[in-house]
């Protein structure tokens, strides 16, 4: 054999070598999707960089250098001095130059993702009461009508008494009823006009149970704090102060545009507020009502007032494909958010999800109500399922499959980390004009639906919005994209098609790249007074999120989805 043909074998070896191991780790991903055994599990963050080498290979990993370094001594070369032998090792030593190439390559763009976290997670969000150290009673507030009631709270329009609305300065704590004239004119332009005029929104929790110590409130009503601001309660040694009280708070989410912030939290004597007792006169105290059933004292809930919920803005409004997606976008997002703090909403809904425009006109959308939530300190989104009488939590209409099909028993353990995402894939229905497949007398069961029998989604809908949806609505969750990886994939829908077009950003090189030019536009739009849209906010929180593997992992199945979105689409 010519010394040509031992260098051509060699080659081929070392490139069959390098393209099992590194080449096109999106493509290599994408063939995983389409088997049974691919699993996406929840990121694993670790200190050191992690490449890609096969686990049974990584050991080699140290003496790569080496390695190469060896093949070309001439102590290497006297001791193997065959040309014939020479050839095949000189071959060897270049495939492992290029594995050493690719291993730098993965360590350099894991060095850039993580400098890109940190730049962007230190972006906060304002709370507009920061800087009072007031706010903690019910009389530092102006209430104003009702806005919006649930099963188990009502909520009011409402202005701090420091900044009493520009409209009346002598206001007393409820303001009076609408005129006849008033009540004529078009609602919408009304509640616009009442949120410049009540920026804010006090809930006012309906105590039916518990006793009126602010303890025993606390320790009933304790998960609807999980979206409580830093400065919402007052503190003392970690723990929440209520008019004197300790008690235990679970876990705390940080701010996000997409979940909803407490400003203020604290326990008061239940007032009589506008409608309520045409409203909710059962959950009354009976010194309000002789026949109610309600405490003296409550929870109370100060946060944003928002002109409507993303259900009340459907109900006349259809957006757009791109507006859709970013609707779609912002709930993954938000979702993303309380995953990585070890929370799980479990009653994700269109009426739990309030509702404003930025500055451009995009609808804004915030997750709220976290009275249902998983968000125990000693549980990582998991529950154990040992009796019939542990409460799963939240709307069984839209219990994703593995959470309404758990069976209890003394070791199961009932895993909410996509639970969420799978909601909003149902939701998504309702954004783009069509019914939710969940709801209604001939609805879906998530319990026994397959996926075959979801409706088709509606033809305007971007192409990868709808392979986003569907994955979200795999029964099975380590076929379904976490909310990271389905965020991600609208991300690069959104603002890397042309790059994934090309299937260049599957390269680790292209996709630094592609990540610097994106965090190049936030912080030259971050500059600019209107800065503030849904689209940068988006970009800011996917850049503050970003890894490497998660990243790979969403190409691929992007990919997958759209390969298989074009084979549907060419036998329908």
């Amino acid at each position: 054999m010519s010394v040509r043909n031992v260098i051509s074998r060699g080659m081929t070896l070392a490139r069959s070598v390098f393209q099992t191991c590194f080449g096109k780790p999106a493509v290599r991903v994408a063939a995983k999707v389409r088997g049974e055994g691919f699993r996406v599990g929840p990121p694993v963050h670790t200190v050191q960089p992690r490449t890609f080498l096969p686990s049974h290979y990584r050991h080699y990993r140290t003496s790569l250098s080496g390695l190469a370094a060896q093949l070309h001594s001439g102590s290497f070369r006297r001791m193997f001095g065959s040309p014939r032998n020479r050839a095949v090792f000189l071959a060897f030593g270049l495939g492992v130059g290029l594995i050493e190439q690719q291993l730098e390559d993965d360590r350099r763009s894991t060095a850039a993702c993580q400098e890109i976290q940190a730049l962007f997670s230190k972006k906060t969000f304002q709370n507009p009461l920061k800087h009072f150290t007031s706010g903690y009673k019910l009389e530092d507030y102006v209430i104003g009508k009702q806005i919006g009631k649930g099963c188990n709270a009502a909520v009011y329009e409402a202005a701090a008494s420091f900044a009493v609305p520009r409209e009346s300065r002598t206001s007393s704590l409820v303001r009076m009823k609408l005129g006849s004239d008033d009540r004529q004119e078009d609602d919408r332009e009304l509640r616009n006009c009442s949120v410049t005029d009540y920026p804010l929104a006090v809930k006012m929790m309906w105590n039916i149970g518990p006793g009126s110590s602010s303890d025993s409130i606390l320790s009933a009503m304790s998960h609807e704090l999980v979206p409580a601001g830093p400065l919402a309660l007052k503190e003392r040694n970690g723990a929440a102060v209520v008019d004197g009280y300790f008690g235990d708070v679970p876990r705390r989410v940080s701010a996000h545009p997409n979940v909803i912030t407490l400003y203020r939290a604290f326990t008061a004597e239940v007032p009589l507020l506008p409608g309520a007792k045409e409203e909710y006169p059962d959950v009354l105290p009976t010194r309000l009502n002789p026949a109610g059933l309600g405490r003296n004292h409550t929870l109370f809930l100060v946060m944003k007032n928002y002109p409507c919920t993303l259900g009340q803005f459907l109900e006349d409004s259809l957006p757009c494909a791109r507006t859709g997606s970013l609707m779609v976008l912002q709930l993954l997002e938000g979702v993303d958010h309380l995953c990585r703090h070890g929370i799980a909403h479990r009653d994700l809904k269109s009426d739990n999800i309030l509702l404003e425009f930025d500055s451009g006109g995009n609808p804004r959308l915030v997750i709220t109500d976290f009275g249902c939530c998983l968000a125990e300190r000693d549980c990582e989104l998991k529950l154990p399922f040992n009796s019939r009488w542990v409460n799963r939590g939240g709307n069984s209409a839209l219990m994703a499959p593995e959470i309404a099909t758990a069976i209890a028993g003394p070791s199961v353990v009932i895993d909410y980390s996509k639970a969420d995402a799978w909601a909003v894939g149902a939701i998504s229905y309702e954004i783009f004009g069509q019914p939710n497949p969940f709801y209604g007398r001939n609805g879906l069961d998530s319990s026994r639906y397959q996926e075959w029998q979801l409706p088709p989604l509606p033809h305007y809908m971007l192409t990868d919005t709808q392979v986003v949806v569907k994955l979200l609505l795999r029964r099975n969750p380590k076929k379904r994209p976490s909310a990271r990886v389905a965020a991600n994939m609208l991300h690069l829908s959104l603002w890397g098609a042309q790059s994934l077009a090309d299937r260049d950003i599957g390269s680790t090189k292209e996709m630094a790249d592609w990540l610097l030019c994106r965090s190049a536009v936030a912080l030259l739009t971050d500059r600019y007074p209107n800065g503030s849209t849904v689209e940068m906010e988006l970009q800011k929180s996917f850049l503050s999120n970003v890894t490497l593997e998660e990243l790979r992992t969403s190409i691929a199945f992007l990919l997958f989805g759209r390969e298989k979105h074009m084979f549907q689409s060419g036998f329908a």
